[in-house]
């Protein structure tokens, strides 16, 4: 049986989208064309990819940010005869080129993102938006808001697929749980990590994360040790610390994914404090580990996988007593129902469904 042919426009070989990659070329013929290598923010270790079981081409552009440039290459590939084409660089120079030239020959496409907030819809930069949206065979969302992103922008509701967006493999899933159920206390005598209850938050130190927001909290919330990872502070972080004169705060840099690991094994509970995140797969990853989560309301992936006094709780952004409100009735409530209910929350969301989703759809239309 001949299977599919299917182009698919992206930025960046991310990892946990070269996998899903890999995933999806196992069962149709797969071309992904990436506008820049990796990206300028981060580290070396998002450039170790292969391309297995599909054909990756990094195409030659002008750069117009640290994940994105300007290809006009894709035209090129637009040329050629596709089964579907799938556009997942909607916002960027050479996902608006590629779009633009697809409207104007009547090209069929699909639109894909990891999820969306959606504005009011009006005014000179929405009505840019809704143009380059609307107009798709059909559309990929991770979930209600990313419908109503879609519907907001010139979708019909006919034309909206869902699928579980994730960086999570089958096995993953399964020696994650495996992992949540070791021994903390060891974990945490390696890590030399001394408080009895344990808070994690991964992210960049930049504004739109909120750690100062998770900071202000910890003040709340001072007997509570809370591990922030991902990056070094810059000096606003640390000054912040001082002035809060916070001992529960603690600061650990990049760390490998098997080096995460075994923070998310230490940890009780995980923080996301997030100004907008349009998913956030360290959601994802948190729940995998049985770990309930209290995030703002601006992310996506809590607003799609999180229920109040369940596996977690959100909380309005901007919010450091409420965020330290839900932290605290998670450690004192009912914690290994929760987190059951995390491992419960997180079991279909995996890679292998997320491609069986992908050519479910594009089989069927």
């Amino acid at each position: 049986m001949k299977k599919i042919k299917i182009l698919f426009l992206t930025n960046i070989p991310s990892p946990y989208r070269v996998d899903f990659f890999n995933e999806l070329g196992k069962n149709c013929d797969l071309t992904v064309l990436f506008e820049k290598a990796s990206s300028d923010e981060r580290d070396d270790m998002w450039k170790k990819y292969s391309f297995n079981n599909f054909t990756g081409i990094v195409m030659n552009g002008i750069v117009t940010g640290v994940a994105d440039a300007l290809c006009f290459e894709v035209i090129k590939y637009l040329r050629m005869k596709w089964d579907k084409i799938i556009c997942a660089n909607v916002a960027t120079t050479t996902g608006m080129l590629a779009l633009q030239y697809m409207k104007i020959f009547r090209i069929p496409h699909w639109i894909e993102g990891d999820g969306g907030f959606a504005k009011s819809g009006k005014g000179l930069k929405e009505k840019i938006k809704k143009y380059f949206i609307s107009g798709a065979e059909g559309y990929f969302s991770t979930g209600a808001n990313h419908d109503k992103y879609y519907l907001t922008y010139g979708a019909k509701k006919e034309q909206i697929y869902r699928y579980p967006f994730t960086s999570l493999s089958e096995n993953d899933l399964k020696s994650a749980e495996a992992r949540a159920k070791s021994d903390k206390e060891s974990m945490r005598k390696k890590l030399n990590i001394a408080e009895d209850k344990v808070v994690l938050s991964v992210g960049q130190f930049i504004h739109r994360k909120a750690l100062d927001v998770l900071i202000d909290a910890a003040s709340r919330i001072s007997d509570v040790g809370i591990y922030i990872v991902g990056g070094e502070p810059t000096e606003e972080y640390i000054a912040q610390v001082e002035r809060l004169e916070l001992k529960n705060i603690h600061f650990v840099g990049f760390k490998t994914k098997a080096e995460l690991a075994e923070y998310y094994i230490t940890a009780d509970v995980f923080a996301m404090p997030t100004r907008e995140d349009i998913w956030g797969l360290v959601i994802n990853e948190a729940l995998s580990y049985g770990l309930p989560v209290v995030s703002s309301d601006k992310c996506v992936a809590a607003l799609e996988l999180i229920k109040n006094g369940y596996n977690g709780y959100i909380v309005p952004v901007e919010d450091s007593v409420a965020l330290a409100e839900g932290i605290s009735k998670i450690l004192t409530g009912d914690y290994d129902t929760m987190s059951s209910a995390a491992l419960q929350s997180i079991k279909d969301y995996t890679i292998e469904n997320m491609a069986k989703r992908h050519l479910e759809v594009l089989s069927e239309n």
